[in-house]
């Protein structure tokens, strides 16, 4: 007598069998693009560099490509502020690297105020230029939020004082709340604040009670920890322990300025 077709071991072996195919399929898929994800990737990076430094502004299609050509990289070594040579600046991952032993410095606690916990060694940071002078330097900064570890770019000008604009490119906040630091409108209240003062060290602050000063932006509605967080950040990363040394030396007239 033969054996049934509709058999339970039939069955689980053609559902493995799909399920297999499917795995196959899926996996195809990831590894066929993974070059255009990581394509698109570097250009929403590029992207918010451009938005941050005002070459590009929000809502502008603009070829980034021939935009990013008026951006100088340099990868900088975090303690010095001197520019690193021999470094690929279009493999380095400063991410990877804050997570390296040797390539990375562990925060103590009172350094790490904007909750990092460790930072690369090295950074990539960009000068952009205009007629051969110095217009505007953008900076990465990430720090914790209420969810997640924001990441974006600030861009100051070449008085390393005054903020040319901000844009955050990765969060993980709650929308309508601590999500709003990538709403425009918000955005749109940096460029003209005074991050330093005239000693340089890091002055910007986020208000819940209405903007006095130069220094100041108004806080998230309803983000309180989000807030705090964009304000440690920059407190950290425009100060000494941060890219303070690379200021530094730009106001010293090194890296070409």
């Amino acid at each position: 007598m033969s054996a049934s077709n509709d058999s339970f071991g039939k069955t689980i072996g053609v559902a493995v069998g799909l399920c297999l195919l499917c795995s196959l399929a899926v996996s195809g898929a990831a590894v066929a693009l993974k070059k255009d994800q990581q394509a698109n990737k570097a250009a929403d990076v590029q992207r918010s560099i451009l938005l941050a430094s005002g070459l590009l502004k929000e809502g502008e299609a603009g070829d980034v490509t021939a935009l990013f050509a008026n951006v100088e990289t340099l990868i900088i070594d975090m303690e010095s502020g001197e520019k690193v040579e021999g470094v690929d600046v279009a493999k380095f991952n400063q991410r990877k690297l804050a997570k390296t032993p040797g390539a990375n410095k562990v925060l103590t606690k009172d350094e790490d105020i904007a909750k990092i916990k460790r930072r690369s060694k090295q950074a990539k940071v960009y000068l952009v230029r205009e007629n051969g002078k110095l217009k505007s330097i953008v900076l990465p900064v990430h720090g914790y939020g209420l969810f997640s570890t924001l990441y974006g770019f600030i861009a100051l000008e070449a008085d390393t004082k005054t903020v040319v604009g901000l844009k955050y490119y990765e969060h993980k906040e709650t929308p309508g709340l601590g999500g709003e630091i990538v709403n425009p409108q918000w955005i749109a209240k940096w460029p003209g604040r005074t991050a330093l003062n005239d000693q340089y060290e890091p002055i910007i602050k986020l208000s819940k009670t209405g903007v006095k000063n130069d220094n100041e932006i108004d806080a998230l509605s309803g983000a309180t920890m989000t807030s705090r967080g964009v304000e440690n950040m920059m407190a950290y990363w425009l100060g000494k322990d941060g890219f303070g040394p690379f200021l530094k030396n730009i106001r010293g007239g090194k890296h070409g300025v």
